[in-house]
């Protein structure tokens, strides 16, 4: 019983250390809390998109009325469709669970914001069924997924 005591404390130890080291965003409490506000924009250098992809390309999120929504912004810098919507209660969380505009239907949609050591913030967001997690390892594959840098202010608000 006591060996058995021991070996689970320290596997559990150890998983602990290592979700630690391996994770991007670590919240210390000297870390500002999460801020999804402004514009982004997709952070490969050369994105390829389906049609319903392509409202994910770039969108700006702001305040709507008492919650924050994030609109699809085109090439032309056009206001387009509101994709999500969350509430302000979960503006400082880093990881954000809801639903998306997916072309007429909604499906799971995370954001999960991350604040490197030596770098700038940045957020991924991933789409698909009900069981899709971009955080772990488990569940479905995401339908879309894609890592966004910030590009200025939001100047499109939902409706």
């Amino acid at each position: 019983m006591f060996n058995t005591f021991h070996r689970r404390q320290s596997i559990l130890l150890g998983a602990l250390g290592l979700a630690v080291t391996l994770g991007a965003t670590v919240a210390r409490a000297d870390d500002p809390p999460a801020n999804y506000m402004g514009r982004w924009t997709v952070s490969d250098d050369k994105p390829v998109f389906s049609a319903k992809g392509k409202l994910y390309k770039t969108f700006d999120v702001a305040p709507c009325g008492k919650d924050f929504c994030g609109v699809s912004v085109d090439d032309a810098n056009k206001c387009g469709p509101t994709l999500f919507r969350f509430l302000t209660a979960h503006a400082a969380d880093y990881t954000l669970n809801g639903h998306g505009v997916w072309g007429s239907v909604k499906k799971k949609l995370q954001i999960a914001y991350a604040m490197p050591d030596n770098d700038k913030p940045y957020i991924s967001i991933g789409l698909g069924n009900d069981d899709m997690d971009i955080t772990g390892r488990e569940g479905s594959i995401p339908t879309f997924e894609a890592n966004y840098k910030q590009a200025g202010d939001a100047t499109c608000k939902a409706d």
